[in-house]
């Protein structure tokens, strides 16, 4: 959940927090305003922080544990913690511009209405170890890119774009218009290790609970499904993202 901002942020700030997080945001591109540093932190550890730091003349507070147990609300901090300009998000131009520069076909995923910001950070994680493109998601009734995401993703927030579009629809109507194939999960879909994802190729993850909505649903070109044959019929909507992902990742080739 988004922080609210008190006086060490403000509405267009978001805080990191964790060692791995805040050095993938250290060296990237967004502008840093502050670092806290907890104070007695191993000494190694340190001075990498101290380093990037001065190399981007970026302030560093040192504190006791208990005020970043407080900025972050009592979460693992792990003894440091940045404020960050807000998170911008990409257009899909943008992201298929990208594509373009990088000569590979785009592989998108769109999110349908996610809701836990710890899926969408998983997501992002596993969307930058297997090179999409970028991900689609909503502009309302779902997450955003907040503090919680970041920290999940562990630093894969910094490297894989995100669009937010008024209507996953239109959005998709635009892309088959564009040559791409629509891929969506169903129980009554064609099994996943079967996908062949060559090509310009967008796939949806659903709602975790709702799973694709039917409007969304019906603009797909097919549908996909994991078999299960244990008592529980239904995946994380991370794992099964997980799963989809890399399957799309080896059928192209890589």
């Amino acid at each position: 959940m988004k922080q609210k901002p008190n006086d060490e942020q403000d509405n267009k700030t978001e805080f990191i927090s964790g060692r791995h997080p805040v050095l993938e945001a250290l060296e990237g591109e967004r502008p840093i305003n502050k670092i806290f540093l907890q104070k007695g932190i191993q000494p190694s550890f340190a001075a990498k922080i101290e380093k990037l730091a001065k190399q981007k003349k970026i302030i560093i507070s040192r504190v006791p544990k208990n005020r970043l147990d407080e900025l972050t609300k009592h979460q693992n901090h792990q003894g440091v913690l940045l404020t960050i300009a807000a998170y911008q998000y990409a257009t899909l131009s943008e992201i298929l511009k990208r594509s373009a520069q990088q000569e590979t076909a785009p592989f998108l995923l769109i999110l349908d209405n996610i809701e836990d910001p710890h899926n969408l950070g998983s997501i992002m994680r596993t969307a930058d170890a297997a090179g999409v493109t970028g991900i689609i998601i909503p502009q309302r009734h779902a997450v955003q890119l907040t503090a919680t995401v970041a920290k999940t993703s562990t630093g894969a927030i910094e490297h894989v774009p995100v669009a937010r579009v008024n209507n996953l629809v239109q959005t998709v109507k635009q892309l088959k218009k564009e040559n791409f194939w629509v891929f969506g999960t169903d129980m009554t879909g064609q099994d996943y290790r079967k996908w062949n994802a060559q090509g310009a190729v967008a796939l949806i993850i659903g709602n975790e609970g709702k799973g694709i909505s039917p409007l969304l649903k019906a603009q797909c070109d097919q549908l996909l499904t994991i078999p299960m044959i244990g008592h529980v019929q239904s995946l994380n909507a991370s794992v099964a993202a997980g799963l989809l992902i890399y399957q799309g990742f080896t059928s192209r080739g890589n």
